[in-house]
């Protein structure tokens, strides 16, 4: 018998009686799974993420979600060959299931870095700089970012059970939003494991996530304008999922990633015999066999110049002929089944399709043959390559997507035809580009990006580190315009900050600075009877200011730093020229002169709990410092965030620095570490 997989709703494991869907291995037919959530509350699942889980996780600091989602990664990490053993029944290779379940490991561990990195130890992030609103600056405005109340309900595709669900999970769980994930049915099975290790780790509080096995039910009709819908999948469903009312009159945040057809140019300058084009067939054949074409940034359509079709269409065919099929599980094989006989069945009809404007100039969609293939119980079909030679007036290579091993070639005219082909269609995850011509580069990458989420420029200085067409990264937006949904995921913290309101707070810079823990200029600054560097992180209160004394600014001081340094500018050592200048009165003061007396200014000596002074920000010169000038500075706690290690935090400091006549000369925010309680503040 296949296991039946259950849900996880209101913090338990809850197994449906009747209404499954059956699951079969795609690379033998057997049963796997079996699929169902019948029984399951969905409006109750809905309130106990808000009233439990929303609560908890708003409770916690970035730090400590931060924390939670690495813990989380390195339990998956160190379960992972089950979810690899699982996985070679989706058809997908080890290689391929890499992708899937250590793309997702590590993008846990990436957001789990940036959480850290990047945002405050705080509950709320402050965006930007204050915004001045009146001439005296006693009104002031700033952003911030704060966590929705709702949930985040994500529904993801089959091709990837585990990154789709992490990818969409951990940027949620940082931001403070509790989830309601639902797997695809054909896969759900690895993703229900996955599940299994996550819960298991007892990191995530109550009602911070629950798992859907099976359809969503009537979820839908309980969102509300502090909700979040994301979903990977066809264009059809998107349709389906946005024009739901509830999704329209309640204003439901929606982030759809679906069909793409995504485009591979080849330069005219990368003939046979250059690396690049080595590289465009290398790329174009491994995005039709990774994952058997089951992607949604695969390349689906190969635009390549007039003069070099011929070499393509022959390497391309060289190529994939040496590609094995078979048994997932054996390691001669390089491409596996499809997700399910009924999958195969639907790419052998959109081939079909294609076939009216296109010949097919490699494989057969209806045979395949490999080791350890039943052609009547698995799922597989080899790589189909189709040739379109008027792609131009055609319309169906542009709109109908084979969502497995096919990809059609395209030649083109010129530069400008391939951009407006590309642009056919109607909006893609991803094109790449391979060309070694400069200008070709800014051509083509220009022409696509209104059209795409990502361009990918391969050269062969490059080509050794790409990570490749088909490879979306935490760091960069995952999404695309038109045809591709509209949405964005990943992309750093923008991927955190679509589950969190931006609000502009107004008021006097007293009352901001209070609300925001952030001075602001203009809020009140108390000078400290104790130099603010003799104090210990926890000792420091944000407002806290010294003021130093000042100093003169010689002419021998600009001489000896220009000889001392080797900054011999003019501006510090030729009157006449610096006088020139219409940005100066004559000789000036270095600018890394004035910092460094600066320095000497604020700096206390001896040993204490600074520990270490890590750089500048935001660092700007305002106005020259001439020889006999006095300068002095004022140095306050802007911000105090919390480190990794408990032993120290990082401070952030305002400092400003005057010249006699109170002119502000020079303004940056310095960083530094200081211990924490408990670590010796005195040698």
């Amino acid at each position: 018998m296949a296991r039946i997989l259950e849900s996880y709703a209101l913090d338990s494991w809850r197994r449906a009686s009747s209404g499954f869907a059956e699951v079969a291995s795609a690379v033998d037919g057997a049963p796997v799974a079996r699929v169902s959530s019948q029984g399951l509350d969905f409006g109750s699942m809905v309130r106990h993420a808000r009233q439990v889980g929303g609560p908890a996780l708003r409770e916690l600091t970035f730090h400590d979600r931060a924390d939670i989602l690495r813990g989380l990664a390195g339990a998956l990490n160190d379960a992972k060959e089950e979810l690899y053993r699982l996985a070679a029944d989706t058809g997908a290779t080890r290689r391929d299931n890499l992708i899937d379940i250590d793309g997702g490991i590590g993008t846990l561990f990436a957001y789990a870095s940036r959480g850290r990195r990047e945002l405050p130890s705080e509950r709320f992030v402050v965006e930007g700089e204050v915004e001045p609103l009146s001439r005296s600056g006693a009104f002031v405005g700033v952003h911030i970012l704060s966590p929705l109340h709702g949930v985040a309900v994500h529904v993801n595709a089959f091709n990837f059970p585990c990154w789709g669900m992490l990818e969409k999970l951990a940027p949620a769980i940082l931001a403070g939003m509790p989830v309601i994930t639902k797997p695809a049915t054909a896969t759900a099975y690895v993703a229900e494991a996955a599940m299994r290790i996550l819960l298991g780790t007892k990191l995530l509080p109550p009602g911070a996530l629950q798992f859907a096995c099976g359809s969503l039910g009537d979820t839908l009709d309980h969102l509300t304008g502090q909700d979040v819908l994301s979903f990977t999948g066809s264009l059809e469903t998107s349709e389906a999922l946005r024009n739901h009312p509830v999704i329209g009159r309640n204003a439901v945040r929606f982030i759809a990633e679906r069909d793409s057809l995504n485009a591979a140019i080849l330069g005219p300058d990368a003939g046979p015999g250059t690396p690049e084009f080595d590289l465009f067939v290398r790329e174009v054949v491994r995005e039709m066999t990774v994952k058997a074409g089951q992607k949604c940034t695969a390349i689906r359509r190969v635009l390549v110049p007039d003069l070099h079709e011929a070499a393509v269409l022959e390497a391309l065919r060289a190529a994939l002929g040496r590609i094995a099929l078979g048994d997932p599980r054996l390691p001669e094989t390089r491409m596996g089944a499809l997700v399910s006989r009924a999958q195969r069945e639907a790419v052998r009809a959109r081939v079909a399709e294609l076939a009216t404007e296109a010949e097919i100039v490699f494989g057969d969609p209806g045979r395949a043959k490999g080791a350890g293939i039943d052609p009547e119980r698995g799922a597989f079909m080899g790589p189909v390559l189709l040739r379109c030679g008027r792609p131009g007036e055609a319309v169906k290579v542009h709109v109908v997507e084979a969502f497995g091993p096919v990809a059609t070639v395209m030649p083109y005219g010129c530069l400008e035809e391939a951009v407006a082909l590309a642009a056919r269609g109607e909006g893609s995850l991803v094109a790449s580009l391979f060309t070694y011509d400069p200008t070709a580069a800014v051509t083509v990458a220009l022409g696509l990006a209104p059209f795409h989420g990502r361009v990918l420029v391969v050269d062969r200085d490059c080509a050794a580190d790409s990570t490749g067409h088909g490879s979306p990264l935490p760091g960069l937006v995952h999404g695309g315009p038109g045809r591709a949904g509209g949405g964005e995921e990943l992309g750093g913290l923008r991927g955190v900050f679509h589950y969190m309101q931006r609000t502009a707070l107004q008021g006097s810079p007293a009352r901001l600075a209070g609300l925001t823990r952030s001075w602001i200029r203009g809020a009140p600054a108390p000078a400290t009877d104790r130099h603010p560097f003799r104090l210990g992180y926890d000792e420091l209160r944000v407002g806290d200011t010294i003021e130093t004394g000042s100093r003169v600014v010689s002419l021998d001081d600009i001489e000896h730093f220009a000889r001392f340094t080797g900054d011999t500018f003019y501006a510090h050592m030729d009157e006449a020229a610096a006088a020139a200048n219409p940005f100066f009165p004559g000789r000036v003061a270095h600018g890394y002169l004035i910092l460094s007396f600066a320095a000497g200014l604020f700096v206390d000596p001896p040993p204490g709990p600074v520990l270490a002074n890590y750089g500048l920000d935001s660092l700007r010169f305002l106005k020259p410092v001439s020889p006999g000038d006095a300068i002095r500075v004022r140095l306050t706690v802007k911000r105090k965030t919390a480190a990794r290690k408990p032993e120290y935090g990082e401070v952030r400091w305002d400092a400003e620095v005057f010249n006699q006549d109170g002119d502000s000369v020079a303004r940056y925010d310095l960083l530094t570490m200081n211990a924490r309680e408990g670590e010796p503040v005195e040698p």
